[in-house]
């Protein structure tokens, strides 16, 4: 199963449709590690150093740090990008599939965007 980081302006209604169909997902938010407020690359980093896939919203900034960070080399366990247009069940139905049929390894150094 992968290792998720959740972050700050990802919709709750999505995460909290995720743990009630699956008990062991692995997914902790930014905000209950402390790092509420900070900037993507310190949030890239701490996901980079946990080995956590950061799972967001954000188009305008977070994708061009993680590109940045795959561009020097640095750990980078990626990125998944779920579209806000995308509707709440099928962007949890989505990330059930990833989280039940992938590994982490699949994810390493890439930046996806859900739909896949």
């Amino acid at each position: 199963m992968i290792r998720l980081l959740v972050d700050e302006n990802f919709d709750e209604n999505i995460l909290e449709g995720v743990f009630r169909r699956s008990a062991q997902m692995d997914a902790v938010r930014v905000k209950d590690v402390g790092l509420s407020g900070a900037p993507d690359p310190d949030i890239l980093a701490w996901a980079g150093r946990e080995d956590r896939i950061v799972l967001t919203h954000d188009i305008s900034t977070m994708i061009r740090f993680a590109r940045d960070r795959i561009g020097k080399g640095e750990r980078m366990p990626g990125v998944l990008v779920v579209h806000k247009w995308l509707g709440i069940g099928t962007a949890i139905e989505h990330l059930l599939v990833i989280a039940e049929c992938t590994t982490g390894e699949d994810w390493r150094g890439t930046i996806q965007f859900l739909p896949l």
